[in-house]
């Protein structure tokens, strides 16, 4: 079978409404030769291709977005339609979730976009949620995100654990059958150095 790796650059960005912020992600999109680019915590209730030309290179131009709720929260995903065809299959105040199919080779596969509650009560709805995802076992489906949950204390920058939180996140990848890719570029999911994981 003809297989095709793609790179897919998931990003916590603070917000995306500066000029400096704008500077940084074209230059690490640029950097990371990416196919796919997910946003979370964009700030923004509506995105056009008039201002996602302001930090994207012109080739992707096909994108889905979940707006913030006021100043928080919101995400997106942006993709190449020269390389895929996609559409939106679901969408939630959680994630959005786009379908994608290769010009490649006409595989398909979904690409889940998670931006997760960090109130105690929110991350409760948040993994009842997505433990009840179904998901077939022929379907290839990638989810990425920032999720306000780590798997193990040693994710954290700092001291300190919500063991129940931990266990919470866990039993739900397991649950699911989730295999976790391990991050390219930092040891940690969360960081305030701003810098992308992908």
């Amino acid at each position: 079978m003809d297989v095709k790796n793609w790179k897919v650059l998931s990003w916590n960005v603070r917000g995306i409404n500066s000029n400096k912020k704008w500077n940084a992600i074209h230059d690490r999109v640029s950097e990371s030769c990416c196919d796919v680019i997910c946003l979370q915590e964009t700030k923004r209730s509506h995105f056009d291709a008039m201002f996602i030309r302001q930090f994207y290179p012109p080739v992707f131009d096909q994108f889905e977005f979940l707006p913030s709720n006021g100043a928080s929260g919101g995400s997106i995903i942006i993709w190449k339609s020269s390389i895929f065809s996609g559409s939106l299959v679901f969408q939630n105040e959680y994630a959005s979730s786009v379908l994608l199919s290769s010009a490649h080779n006409n595989a398909s596969w979904i690409l889940t976009n998670i931006y997760a509650p960090c109130t105690p009560s929110g991350k409760k709805d948040f993994v009842e949620w997505f433990q009840n995802i179904q998901m077939p076992d022929n379907v290839d489906w990638l989810i990425v995100g920032d999720f306000n949950l780590y798997r193990n204390p040693s994710d954290r920058i700092k001291p300190g654990a919500n063991y129940p939180d931990i266990l919470m996140f866990n039993a739900t990848i397991n649950a699911l059958g989730l295999i976790e890719i391990r991050l390219k570029g930092q040891r940690f999911t969360c960081s305030n150095k701003q810098h992308p994981l992908c």
